[in-house]
Parts: structure tokens; C-alpha cells; sequence
């Protein structure tokens, strides 16, 4: 094993962008992601790389669409008003095909809302965010060192399918400390990036980025083809974890990055007075784990519990992946309030009734 670091989730996203060879990246303050521009800021020039602070979240996501266009590695992030003003770029880039990295560590909303952790951008990640047919991947860690590991496949799997991924974390993610390690990574046999605006070399004719498609006919054409894409996407890059499922379960709660960590809790306080509760864990929210679903599906009769920092933004893919075979929960705190354990555990008490409770 190699040489542990005790490192911010913030500051371990940009060194472990800047270990996945990230060349340029482009951003702007706002808490509480603004440590990932003060590392960048700090390392990335004594590196011959380019940092560069925006005058906007708007102009920062159409520096990344140009630096994307070029085939060189990029990345930007942001928080909840700035990944807003983002969309419409990211939409831009989704079209013209680009690959690069958005970081977003989510903080309570709706408006300017507040700057404590929560998940409720979840409908704007894994909706697109911005106008127009087309998705991203979007992973959502839950501890430091998961963290490094997601930023620097997110690199990979962006240049392997040529689009923009989002990593999410919640802000309590970006503000704590863990040991991690930085770990020596092979490398990808990935496509070359033939399409690239970085001169004419050998080639008879400039290669041309763009997303506008004034014929209808191409455009639904353009559309298509990204929907295939997606399909790849979905058949090869989802991912999840099952906890405490290899066995009936009185309920299986369904938790991502912080909530799930607190849910590992309610699983062990739940077995002390003989409540078996399982876990699943997506680390991806698009695509959703469905598969998740289907392996547990028959393992509960009393159906999934979705815990969120949110107003129950990740219950309609639950219930599109259970399609009525079981009952769907919901349990969740907004404005920036975390759920504790004890929360959790009163809340499974009401949905398990008869002998089944916890006391």
C-alpha cells in the first residue's frame, strides 16, 4: 500500500484531476467548492498548466468548450447558482460532443439558498440540466478517497464517449478531511481524438466543432446517434454498491454520497433490535442503477426507502426502476439539515409496524 494523505474532499478533487493529466481548468469562487479553485490556482501554473478564474460561471464553462475542442484534458466546478449559469454551455458542449470534467459540490438551494451540504440538484445532474435531448454521466462519491479514485475515471470515461461528466458530492464531501490514497494508475487504451480543432496537421480539412444543426433532418439524425451513445453509456458505466443485501431484508434503503455513509449506521443500530435493513448505494445517479433493483427486488417485502438530503428528488427513478412490484418510502431533510441516524431509524419504525419495530 502505498503513502497515505490526509486531504479536503475539495483539494483531492483537484489534485486528483491534475494526476489525471487535466491541462486547463476554469472557474470561479463560490462556496463550497471555492477550495477546488484555490488548489488549482496554487498548482497548476508551477506546473506549466493553465488556471484560469473566470469572470462568470458563464465565461468559465465556454473557456472548457473551447480547451474541449482543442482534445486537451479540462475541468471546471462550481456550486448551485454556478452550475446553473453553466447549463446552458454544458447543453453546448453535450452537442458539439466534447469531453471534459464539471464538478459540483452542492450546496441547499432553491435561489442563493444557503452554503451547508445538501442533494438537491440531483433533477438538474441527472436530467441534463440545460435545454435540449441529452444526459452525462454523473457520479456521486461518498467518501475522499472514492472521490479521487471517480475524478480520475471521469477524465477516462469522458474522452472514451466524448462528453461531459459530472462528479457530485454533497458540500459536507467537500469540506471534510480523510486519508486517501493517490494510487499509480495504467493507462486506457483510449480513442484518439482525430476530431480535434488543434490544426490542420496531415489533415486535407479543418475538423469544425460546433452543436447548431440547421436541417431538421440532420439534427434528428445528431440526436439519435447521441441517444446511442447513451445507451453505451448506460450498458457500461453504472455503478452501485449493495450493503447487507445478501439476505431478506425487513427494507432496503436507497442513500448516495453522505446520506449513505449515515445509513451504514442505521444499518448496524437497526440489527441491535433485530431489524435486518439492507442498502443500496448508487455511484451513479445517471445512469441509475436499475440493475440494483432487479438483484434485490424479491429480497423485501416492505419495499425501498429513499433517504435524501432533498425533497425526495431520487424517489421517481426508484419507482421508475421497481415499476410498482414494491412499495416505494421517503424519507429526507432540505435547507442544508443532515438526517441522523436516530431520524432514520424512527422514520423505518412508522413504514415496518406489527412486532417488527425499533424501539
Amino acid at each position: 500500500m502505498g503513502k497515505k494523505v490526509l486531504i479536503k474532499g475539495n483539494e483531492a478533487i483537484a489534485e486528483a484531476a491534475i494526476r489525471a493529466d487535466c491541462q486547463c481548468f476554469f472557474g470561479y469562487p463560490i462556496t463550497p467548492q471555492t477550495e477546488v479553485v484555490a488548489y488549482m490556482a496554487k498548482k497548476m501554473p508551477k506546473i506549466g498548466r493553465v488556471f484560469l478564474q473566470a469572470e462568470s460561471e458563464i465565461a468559465a464553462i465556454n473557456m472548457v468548450y473551447g480547451a474541449a475542442g482543442t482534445g486537451v484534458r479540462c475541468m471546471t466546478s462550481s456550486s448551485g447558482p454556478g452550475i446553473s449559469l453553466k447549463s446552458e454551455g454544458i447543453s453546448f458542449i453535450a452537442g458539439a460532443e466534447l469531453p471534459c470534467v464539471i464538478v459540483n459540490v452542492v450546496r441547499a438551494g432553491p435561489g442563493l439558498g444557503g452554503i451547508q451540504p445538501a442533494q438537491s440538484d440531483y433533477f438538474q445532474a441527472t436530467r441534463g440540466g440545460g435545454h435540449g435531448d441529452y444526459y452525462m454521466p454523473v457520479y456521486v462519491p461518498n467518501s475522499i478517497q472514492e472521490i479521487v479514485d471517480i475524478t480520475q475515471d471521469a477524465f477516462d470515461v469522458a474522452d472514451l464517449y466524448r462528453t461531459p461528466v459530472m462528479v457530485m458530492v454533497d458540500g459536507m464531501i467537500g469540506q471534510m478531511m480523510e486519508p486517501v490514497e493517490f494510487k499509480e494508475r495504467t493507462s486506457k487504451q483510449l480513442p484518439v481524438k482525430n476530431w480535434a480543432a488543434n490544426g490542420l496537421g496531415k489533415r486535407k480539412a479543418h475538423n469544425i466543432i460546433n452543436s447548431l444543426y440547421l436541417d431538421p433532418e440532420i439534427l434528428e439524425k445528431h440526436n439519435l446517434n447521441l441517444q446511442i451513445k447513451y445507451e453505451e453509456i448506460k450498458k457500461n458505466e453504472t455503478r452501485y454498491e449493495l450493503y447487507n443485501c445478501s439476505e431478506r431484508c425487513d427494507l432496503i434503503l436507497v442513500a448516495y454520497g453522505t446520506v449513505s455513509r449515515i445509513c451504514n449506521n442505521v444499518i448496524k443500530m437497526a440489527k441491535i433490535h433485530g431489524v435486518n435493513i439492507g442498502l443500496i448505494r448508487p455511484i451513479t445517479v445517471w445512469p441509475f442503477p436499475k440493475e440494483a433493483f432487479e438483484k434485490t427486488i424479491n429480497l423485501t417485502d416492505k419495499g425501498y426507502l429513499a433517504v435524501e438530503m432533498s425533497l425526495g428528488q431520487m424517489v421517481e427513478d426508484i419507482r421508475l426502476s421497481v415499476s410498482g412490484r414494491k412499495e416505494v418510502y421517503f424519507y429526507g431533510r432540505v435547507g442544508g439539515m443532515v438526517p441522523t441516524p436516530n431520524e432514520i431509524l424512527l422514520n423505518i419504525k412508522s413504514f415496518l409496524g406489527g412486532e417488527k419495530q425499533c424501539q
